[in-house]
């Protein structure tokens, strides 16, 4: 791999980016920092990840601030030194001036990238939405392995990445337009269909993917899987039950619809009166969102994301499937 290092120094914006696709990108020299356990109150999940460029730039983030910049003088160490470092941080490490404000301990790895292969399979693998898992050694770097909901402890740290949440949000009016505004800008993978043109002209100058449905048959076409929330905002309800028919059959893992406790119920008769069975009914949520009565599009928008959000929580863009063995875990050492 090459790196070219006159790209931009990092900027406030570089945490919030892709650590694994900022590495991918930036080639070898990239070291990889990644949290592989933490013990008490802590401010990242296991499997937090943060790249660092061989100029400086990180991608990701460890804590909230409180060690990214000594890990960033580490990595330069590591590119001097090879091997690999593990590394405590807070409560129990022997760097008494790095305090933890939350009080409990963090253990981080911290290798460098010799080969991009892993990373391009990653990367591809992510954007077909196909699960997962990266196996990270000490000694030996990574490697792609299949994804399995639990693996085996060893001395190696195995990280998920389950189909990362993604949205399809059907609809006309403000409603739709301001929640696909949401979620684009929230990075989630997303597709606004609607059969009014005038809608997704907006939607796509901010953003959005859109597409024009103006038969359902457009709707063949759509990939719904069990990580995908369908929500659909429409003040006409003439045009939910036959999209609802082909959504309540999918895999979808949140399935709703905007409006009142007396248009749910209504809505539920016209679809039991289509066939749809009960099993399918039991899927349809309405009304949606966390907030009761959300009349304002904006705070109806927060309001739906947020219980969507909390329903899909497993659903994370990386999840640790393992940590380390007892054996294999450590301090503070460095690998030749």
């Amino acid at each position: 791999m090459k790196y070219t290092s006159d790209l931009p120094a990092a900027g406030i914006h570089a945490a919030l980016e892709d650590p694994w696709e900022a590495a991918r990108v930036w080639g070898e020299g990239t070291v990889m920092a990644v949290l592989t356990a933490t013990h008490g109150p802590a401010y990242r999940n296991i499997g937090a990840t943060m790249a660092i460029a061989p100029w400086g730039s990180h991608a990701g983030s460890i804590t909230s601030g409180c060690v990214e910049a000594d890990l960033i003088l580490r990595a330069g160490q590591l590119r001097r030194d090879g091997g690999s470092l593990r590394l405590r941080y807070g409560e129990g490490s022997p760097f008494f001036d790095l305090r933890l404000p939350c009080g409990g301990a963090i253990e981080v790895l911290l290798l460098s990238l010799s080969a991009s292969a892993p990373l391009d399979e990653l990367a591809g693998a992510r954007a077909a939405r196909q699960p997962v898992a990266l196996e990270i050694g000490p000694q030996d770097g990574m490697r792609i392995v299949p994804f399995r909901p639990t693996q085996p402890l060893s001395d190696r740290f195995i990280l998920g990445f389950p189909r990362p949440l993604r949205f399809v949000v059907f609809g006309a009016g403000p409603e739709a337009l301001i929640f696909a505004r949401l979620v684009a800008g929230l990075g989630h993978d997303h597709l606004l269909v609607s059969h009014e043109a005038a809608l997704l002209s907006p939607a796509r100058r901010q953003g959005c993917r859109c597409q024009l449905m103006t038969h359902l048959s457009g709707m063949d076409g759509i990939d719904i899987d069990e990580a995908t929330a369908v929500v659909l905002f429409y003040h006409d309800h003439d045009y939910e039950p036959e999209i609802l028919r082909r959504v309540l059959g999918s895999p979808a893992f949140y399935i709703g619809a905007q409006g009142s406790g007396a248009t749910q119920a209504a809505r539920l008769r016209r679809l039991r009166d289509a066939g749809v069975a009960e099993a399918g009914l039991s899927r349809l949520r309405g009304p949606i969102g966390l907030l009761p009565s959300s009349r304002d599009p904006r705070t109806l928008a927060v309001s739906v994301l947020a219980e969507i959000i909390a329903l899909g929580s497993d659903l994370a863009n990386t999840a640790p499937l393992t940590g380390f063995t007892d054996a294999a875990e450590m301090t503070v050492w460095q690998s030749s």
